[in-house]
Formats: structure tokens, C-alpha cells, sequence
């Protein structure tokens, strides 16, 4: 199996695993990735994910060998490793060890949060082969760090340390090494402790407002938010307050 996957409380531990190259991403690789993205969605017991790497690298990008020999290591409505183009609803947290580049990088631009060791190397360097990033990177990158240093990053294809990445704020956790994934499965535990629908709606609301308008953004997220606040878990978690208790949470 080229991905391995856990199921850690309310957290989906997904491993890229295929560290004879590096994790590389090939069409089967891709594919049990957006298999997971929908295990993620479509299990209410998942609240979010963990998305990792084994071997002490996190990816590398395609798998050249599998693209020379007719593969495309993109999904049908997902892209790219089966998330690049369509993330999935449900949050995801990238633990990175060691290199993410070229569309290893574009994997973790389609992350929602970031945490990283200090052996973490980021990098677009498509453009020193004469290439593009077409897996998002270049659509991504200006969302998550500043323009200009995003756009010096994929111009040159020059190599960010984890530190530049955290100092950037693309990483939100930067870790001592080894310890990237352990961290990353606390932060999505304690996401995955909140209410489900919350976190869901929490995530829709902050990535689609980029593409709303001044006049119309109130109004979008009153239509995200008001299912939320009439569902009974809204009811469970004032209740479970009130009485100094833990919630119970059932999604709906």
C-alpha cells in the first residue's frame, strides 16, 4: 500500500508511504489519497485530518518513472494527488518532515495548517526545468505568505527553510525534529474535540470569503452559519456549559 491510514479519536492519520522515492506521487498514490479526502468528508466520526509522510521526507512531487510511462498522477475533480485542485470540507494539517517540493509543495498549499520540523525544505522549482507548478502551487502560494516573497519563491525555485516558511506565515508549528507528526496529531485532536458542523462551517466561511464581495459576504456567511446555530449541537454545547460538562457531540 502506497498510503496508510489511521483513525486516531476524531483525527484520519493519512501517510503518504512510499519512501524508496521519496514519496513520489504516482496514479495509485493519487488515487488512495482522494480516497481518503472522502473517507475524511463523508465519515461523521472525522472531524479532520493528518496528512504526512514517511521515511523522514514528506513528498517530492510526481513520480517521474510513473509519468514516463503513461501515468498521470492527477484525480477527476480532486487534481493533482487527489487533493491539490479540491480540498477536502473537513480540515487538514500537513506534518511535514524533511522535502516538500515541486507538487509535494502544492500538497501542502492544499493543507489547511502547517506544522513542520526543523528539517522542513519547501520549493516550487519547476521553473529551473523549464516548467510550470500546475498542481495550485502558483494559485495558492500569494494566499498563504506575501505576494512578493511568494513570488521571488516560485521566480527563482530557490529551496525555504522551515524557518523562512514559519517567519512567512505558511507554518504555523515549527517542531524540533521527528516530532512533526506527533505535534500535527495534538493540533488536529484538539480541533477534532469542538463541533464537527462548527469546524466544517468554520473552514468553508474562511476559504470561500476570499472570493466575496464587501456588499455580499455578510449575507453568505449568515447562510453557512445559520444551519449551524439552530442544530442540536449548538443546543448540546451551551447546554454541556451551563451544566460544566463536556459536550457530547452527534453532528447533526
Amino acid at each position: 500500500m502506497s498510503v496508510r491510514t489511521e483513525v486516531r479519536g476524531g483525527v484520519l492519520i493519512v501517510t503518504l508511504d512510499r519512501p524508496e522515492v521519496r514519496n513520489a506521487i504516482d496514479t495509485a498514490t493519487a488515487q488512495a489519497i482522494a480516497e481518503a479526502m472522502e473517507t475524511l468528508d463523508n465519515t461523521p466520526e472525522l472531524t479532520a485530518a493528518v496528512l504526512t509522510g514517511a521515511g523522514g521526507t514528506f513528498c517530492t512531487g510526481m513520480d517521474l518513472k510513473a509519468f514516463l510511462a503513461g501515468e498521470r498522477p492527477s484525480i477527476e475533480g480532486r487534481g493533482f494527488a487527489g487533493i491539490a485542485q479540491s480540498p477536502p470540507a473537513k480540515p487538514v494539517i500537513a506534518a511535514v518532515e524533511g522535502h516538500a517540493i515541486a507538487g509535494g509543495f502544492e500538497i501542502v498549499l492544499a493543507c489547511d495548517l502547517v506544522v513542520a520540523s526543523q528539517t522542513a525544505v519547501f520549493g516550487l522549482p519547476e521553473v529551473k526545468r523549464g516548467l510550470l507548478a500546475g498542481g495550485g502551487g502558483l494559485l495558492r502560494l500569494p494566499e498563504r505568505v506575501p505576494y512578493a516573497l511568494g513570488l521571488e519563491w516560485a521566480l527563482t525555485g530557490d529551496f525555504v527553510s522551515a524557518e523562512q516558511a514559519k517567519d512567512a506565515g505558511l507554518v504555523s508549528r515549527l517542531t524540533e525534529s521527528g516530532e512533526a507528526l506527533s505535534t500535527a496529531v495534538d493540533l488536529a485532536e484538539r480541533i477534532a474535540r469542538n463541533g464537527p458542523l462548527a469546524v466544517r462551517a468554520t473552514k468553508e466561511i474562511m476559504t470561500a470569503s476570499r472570493d466575496w464581495s464587501n456588499a455580499e459576504r455578510f449575507a453568505k456567511m449568515w447562510e453557512i452559519y445559520e444551519p449551524v446555530r439552530s442544530s442540536d449541537d449548538a443546543r448540546e454545547g451551551a447546554t454541556a456549559f451551563r451544566e460544566k460538562r463536556d459536550p457530547i457531540w452527534t453532528g447533526r
